[in-house]
């Protein structure tokens, strides 16, 4: 009776250790299926958006352009020359007809302020012209940003938690502000935000690099309704070395996710605070991954 016992226990431990490994299965309620391509390393730590002709990155304080072959062909290392309000930093980005989108703010320890939308040529990567954004929608930091080409109008996002972060931000391509949709559930720590076939996708870098855990891709299927659902769409545990994700868009000529990834750094409220054991610099790359759409489940 015993030995039955002990049997028994021995078994369902099995199954406990055993569990973990149920997280490689499908996300329920993901759209696509995600496999890595290859990680192509550049200079920005930022953003990244493509035109299916070149790659642009951003990072806080400039503008780079790279080529398909991931070859740097452009840079502007004084981004906010001509700006109407001055700023120190850049979240993610966008391309749109031959232009970047740029969330420009001051932003310190966590906090930004003087949000502005700036617009710069994709082809030098100079200065166009800003848009002042609404104080009254409640955003107090951008941290990324994108063109809804269908609708022709630009989605922000917001790295600050509490209210700013709870949602998305819409404006149309003037800068009048249009609305904002209350994300449910919220996710923590958005980085990134991009329009791509009918949704918005988001990244958020929600995993806590000190206990090596992974950040995450969400969806959500924008309506005329004042919120919208928000989807787990991929986990992002193929990482080199957790660290903390930023922007993402897909390459139009591919259909290809691009997610750009840091590693190396300790991020303390958006500031780098020395290195983790085994790096003497922060390390920016970009991640490839095919994008297939998931196929209904068999009855």
């Amino acid at each position: 009776m015993m030995k039955g016992l002990f049997a028994s226990l021995a078994m369902l431990c099995a199954l406990c250790v055993a569990l973990p490994a149920a997280q490689a299965k499908p996300i329920p309620g993901a759209k696509y299926t995600y496999t890595l391509k290859s990680v192509m390393p550049v200079a920005g730590r930022q953003g990244v958006a493509c035109d299916g002709k070149f790659i642009y990155v951003s990072c806080s304080k400039a503008l780079y352009k790279y080529d398909m072959n991931g070859k740097l062909v452009a840079e502007n290392k004084n981004p906010f020359e001509g700006y109407s309000i001055p700023s120190n930093h850049i979240g993610d980005i966008d391309v749109y007809n031959g232009e970047l989108y740029v969330g420009a703010e001051n932003f310190m320890d966590g906090v930004g302020k003087d949000i502005q939308i700036a617009v710069h040529d994709a082809n030098t990567l100079k200065f166009k012209r800003t848009f002042k954004f609404e104080p009254k929608s409640g955003q107090e930091e951008v941290s990324g940003i994108t063109v809804d080409p269908v609708k022709k109008t630009v989605w922000m996002c917001s790295w600050v938690g509490e209210e700013s972060g709870r949602y998305l931000y819409e404006y149309d391509l003037k800068g009048n502000y249009l609305r904002k949709v209350h994300l449910q559930p919220v996710p923590q720590w958005v980085q990134g935000v991009f329009y791509y076939d009918g949704s918005l996708f988001m990244t958020a870098d929600d995993g806590t690099a000190d206990d090596n855990e992974p950040d995450h891709l969400y969806r959500i299927d924008i309506t005329s309704a004042s919120n919208a659902h928000v989807y787990m769409e991929k986990v992002f545990d193929e990482a080199i070395k957790q660290g903390e994700i930023e922007g993402l868009c897909v390459d139009p000529s591919t259909g290809d996710l691009l997610v750009h990834m840091n590693r190396g750094a300790r991020i303390v409220l958006g500031m780098g605070k020395g290195f983790y054991p085994g790096y003497t610099e922060e390390i920016h790359e970009i991640y490839r991954y095919s994008m297939e759409p998931k196929q209904p489940p068999r009855r």
